[in-house]
């Protein structure tokens, strides 16, 4: 598995969980690496087995979701010839395909009963049975496993074996999702953006301009890293002017006027430059619209809005006490996000 992205960031939560990659990477023992969806945890996987004494053994990769329940099995575990239906000849499982090596089960939490209690035995005994022989083989695998799931969870609701849980979590690596990184959304950003760039044969990277930066900093980012190169990849390549700063970013790349009738995007796409919109503002609690907000009324819509966030965001402050988290609380953001729409608006020290 070689992968072209990077470990990329400076925030204390992003390096700690690094940290720890790198110093369960030395010890033979298995490894659970917890995250949402986008926080690189294939490159954890990846970075456990580079900085291992198994570097230079195979490096396998399994995702469990990816497979019907019925083939999951002689997937991990291979199979004779005649085991079942189509199995024409017999074929060594991922566990053999790994022996000297690692093996990274991604999205663990959807493997069936009968999986894991054969991944147990494997676990506990270092040994697999191909479907349809009576002969265990022996293995030398490190087993590296993903979910994004909570797993103490699903042991309590009897979808996950405990004592398999026990066996494969002597560490576990939780990762940050990107929202909570901070200063590590423009490091990443400026890194595809330049890699795009690059790739476009631009003769330089002109950066983002500052309406655009500041909507990828307020972004909340659900899909987290991936999500981030492909906002980033996408503005790059749709700007036509490779001599001016990118200020243009669309989040929802499936919101258009002509999207098919009755359906409606969780959230609308923010896209700033050039005249073609700004963010909206955020929401204030319910029935705390300030009036001064209500009475903006400006020729230059964008200075407009601007008045209007501030408004929103002066009211939500006087209401909470000028208390920041209570005041990112009300207006439904995360705290970073706040601070970056005070400091936009020269309001990061206000008191009363």
């Amino acid at each position: 598995m070689e992968r072209e992205a990077q470990f990329i960031g400076q925030s204390l939560a992003f390096l700690d969980s690094v940290e720890r990659a790198s110093r369960a990477a030395a010890l033979n023992r298995p490894v659970l690496v917890i995250g949402e969806r986008g926080t690189g945890k294939e490159l954890v996987a990846e970075r456990l087995h580079r900085l291992s004494s198994r570097w230079d053994g195979p490096l396998v990769v399994m995702n469990c979701a990816a497979l019907p329940e019925t083939l999951i099995e002689a997937e991990l575990f291979g199979h004779e010839a005649g085991a079942f239906t189509g199995a024409t000849k017999a074929r060594a499982g991922r566990f053999e395909e790994a022996d000297g090596g690692t093996l990274f089960l991604d999205e663990l939490a959807t493997l069936s009963t009968g999986a894991q209690e054969r991944l147990l035995r494997a676990v506990e005994y270092g040994e697999v049975t191909r479907i349809g022989s009576s002969r265990p083989v022996r293995v030398d695998v490190r087993i590296v496993a993903a979910t994004n799931e909570h797993l103490p969870a699903l042991v309590d609701q009897g979808r996950f074996r405990a004592d398999l849980l026990d066996r494969l979590s002597f560490e576990v690596i939780t990762l940050p999702p990107l929202r909570v990184r901070e200063g590590d959304v423009p490091v990443l950003a400026d890194h595809f953006g330049r890699r795009m760039a690059a790739e476009l044969g631009w003769p330089y990277w002109p950066g983002f301009g500052p309406a655009a930066a500041d909507e990828l900093a307020r972004h909340d980012w659900p899909g987290n890293v991936r999500e981030l190169r492909n906002v980033v990849e996408r503005a790059v390549y749709r700007w036509e002017d490779p001599e001016r700063p990118i200020d243009a970013i669309q989040f929802d790349p499936f919101d258009s006027p002509w999207r098919p009738a009755g359906t409606r995007p969780a959230q609308a796409a923010r896209t700033v430059g050039d005249g073609d919109g700004v963010a909206a503002p955020p929401s204030p609690a319910p029935g705390a619209a300030p009036a001064a907000a209500a009475s903006v009324s400006c020729d230059d819509f964008r200075t407009a809005v601007l008045l209007y966030e501030k408004a929103l965001l002066e009211d939500a402050l006087k209401r909470c006490r000028f208390n920041q988290r209570a005041t990112a609380a009300a207006l439904k953001l995360s705290y970073d996000q706040l601070r970056h729409a005070l400091r936009r608006h020269d309001l990061l020290d206000r008191q009363g």
